[in-house]
């Protein structure tokens, strides 16, 4: 199954790289001619050689000549890899470019299950590290596989040429390096990917202690914390050291086979040299020169064996990537559009849970006319928020339908859907940019005047007044300096500017000062008349004015009316309003 998986993350990556064929072509022609060049050096220098053995012998000139030629060479070859590396990264960073790519417009894809059942930690290490890792390991491969390639189909001709006898020597040896490599790296494979799922694990447990320090400290959690980080990290150590000691393993193991082979064609060279051997005696230049092609056609092996080992890390971390871009995504939507929408929604025989073993919603019917506002109360895990991820198509409904203005939410795309809604959650999200780009976010061709309108509307302007430079600050959700209800004033100054007809306010105000609440309540009121709103809280008295509420528990609707109705029912509102409030004539 390991082999598998090796083998299919191979294709995957050889899919990638065919678009830069004429890149990779280049590379390769240039390491054939950089070889060439490499290994005519020894020829020179076993000319040289020849030339200064013998009394009186030495001929300077020509010695000097040989040397010119090989500085002359030793430049362009030079050139040549400097080229070459060029193109080398060129490659390698365009393929990790695309698979990023499309890792990152799957995520766009996923449904929001994904995003809800795996950690984020986890996902963001693998489009980061896995990738970063991936990226090294390729970059690597083209840097040192073709060029050792063609060294060894080079030397092995020069090799010939000089001597059929020694050159048996050395194919007879070199082989025990290659069965020492690829019996070390079938060990590899599994344990970077072991590596590489530690890594994320720790990952995940940085970015949760970062995104809820406040909580950790506020409960005196920091022990407990650093004895989790330190469980991961012992956990990532080990694997590490495993995956390292392993792969370390090669070097050592090919150079002791390498240093075998040189050993031997030493020995077998001079008998040879000394015509001790039956066959044809070599010069002692020659003999040089011979050493020096059997090093270079060991040398590879060595390199080749370290590259199949970083190529086993690389393959390791770009399976867990492949496995990100191949998770299912959302499924395939209709192509028309929801237009000129009046707010009417139906929702019909509606059943649905997150996990088929346990049941959330079942046979839920609502119908909610246009301009209504619908108060949504319940306890926590009655089903609420997923009410609201139902309506807006974060996840689709298991049995039944819900339909806007008499058509099928399934039957229209989601982005036509979503831009009918204006939605405010509790959680606030500001996006990294200025305020004024923020706010603009459901309108981006809005004016600076209509920006400014929306944010006086929601009495967040003067706060914007006071910030270093207004409207044009530059700001984020992960930056400080705003609190968490001025944040909250910029996402409903959002839904202000754009005034969709459909609105969701799901705890909207909770952020906020009672004192701002009731200026942005009146906001609110104004923004909607005549706009189909659900309104989600806690804080029972921010619905009193609805036009009904829905009284949920266990994912059904048990009780539904306006506030007074449902007082005077005395049923389950009415203990839920008077845990929260003396009870009272209204």
């Amino acid at each position: 199954m390991k082999n598998g998986t090796n083998f299919s993350s191979v294709k995957r990556v050889l899919k990638y790289i065919k678009k830069y064929r004429a890149l990779l072509l280049l590379s390769i022609l240039l390491s054939i001619v950089t070889v060439g060049f490499t290994l005519y050096i020894p020829i020179i220098i076993g000319d040289a050689i020849d030339l200064i053995i013998g009394k009186d012998n030495v001929d300077f000139d020509k010695i000097f000549a040989l040397l010119l030629r090989v500085c002359i060479i030793s430049v362009g070859i030079a050139v040549i890899q400097w080229l070459m590396n060029n193109i080398n990264n060129k490659i390698t960073y365009s393929v990790t470019r695309d698979v990023r790519n499309d890792a990152f417009n799957k995520l766009q894809e996923l449904p929001l299950s994904y995003i809800d059942s795996n950690s984020r930690g986890d996902i963001v290490s693998r489009m980061v590290n896995d990738i970063d890792q991936f990226a090294d390991g390729l970059l690597m491969g083209f840097t040192q596989f073709f060029t050792g390639i063609a060294t060894i189909v080079g030397t092995l001709v020069f090799m010939l040429t000089l001597s059929p006898i020694i050159t048996l020597v050395v194919v007879i040896l070199t082989p025990l390096s290659l069965l020492v490599a690829a019996f070390i790296s079938k060990k590899t494979y599994s344990l970077f990917k072991n590596q590489s799922e530690a890594r994320a694990n720790q990952t995940s447990i940085v970015d949760e202690c970062i995104g809820n320090l406040k909580v950790v400290k506020a409960f005196s959690h920091e022990d407990e914390e650093l004895e989790k980080f330190d469980v991961s990290n012992k956990k990532l150590q080990k694997c590490s050291v495993k995956a390292i000691f392993f792969s370390s393993l090669v070097n050592p193991a090919t150079r002791f086979v390498n240093a075998i082979v040189y050993a031997g064609v030493a020995l077998v060279g001079a008998f040879v040299a000394l015509g001790d051997m039956g066959s044809s005696a070599i010069t002692v230049g020659a003999l040089s020169c011979f050493l020096s092609y059997a090093n270079q056609y060991a040398k590879p092996f060595n390199e080749i064996s370290g590259v199949v080992t970083e190529l086993q890390n690389a393959l390791a971390c770009a399976s867990r990537v492949f496995e990100l871009i191949d998770t299912k995504s959302e499924p395939l939507e209709k192509e028309a559009l929801l237009e000129n929408v009046s707010g009417n929604i139906t929702m019909e025989n509606v059943d649905f849970s997150y996990t088929p073993d346990k049941e959330l919603i079942k046979n839920l019917n609502l119908e909610v006319k246009d301009g209504q506002r619908i108060a949504i109360v319940g306890p926590t895990g009655c089903g609420k928020t997923t009410l609201i991820n139902l309506l807006m198509r974060f996840y689709d409904v298991c049995n039944g339908s819900i339909s806007v203005d008499g058509c099928d939410i399934r039957d229209v795309t989601r982005h036509s859907l979503r831009k009918n809604y204006g939605m405010v959650l509790q959680e606030t999200w500001l996006m990294g940019g200025t305020v004024k780009e923020n706010i603009a976010l459901g309108k981006p061709d809005a004016t600076d005047e209509e920006i400014i309108n929306a944010a006086k509307a929601t009495h967040a302007h003067s706060f914007i007044k006071r910030l270093p430079q207004g409207y044009d600050t530059v700001i984020s959700d992960e930056l400080g300096g705003l609190s968490q209800g001025q944040k909250q004033l910029l996402c409903i100054s959002r839904i202000m500017l754009s005034i969709p007809p459909m609105l969701i306010l799901d705890e909207a105000t909770s952020s906020i000062d009672t004192r701002t609440e009731l200026k942005i309540q009146e906001a609110f009121a104004t923004l909607m008349k005549g706009r189909t709103s659900f309104i989600v809280a806690h804080r029972l008295s921010t619905i009193k004015e609805a036009d009904i509420i829905l009284v949920m528990n266990k994912g059904n609707i048990i009780e539904k009316g306006n506030h007074r109705e449902l007082l005077e029912k005395k049923g389950f509102y009415y203990n839920l309003y008077n845990s929260q409030f003396e009870p009272s004539e209204d």
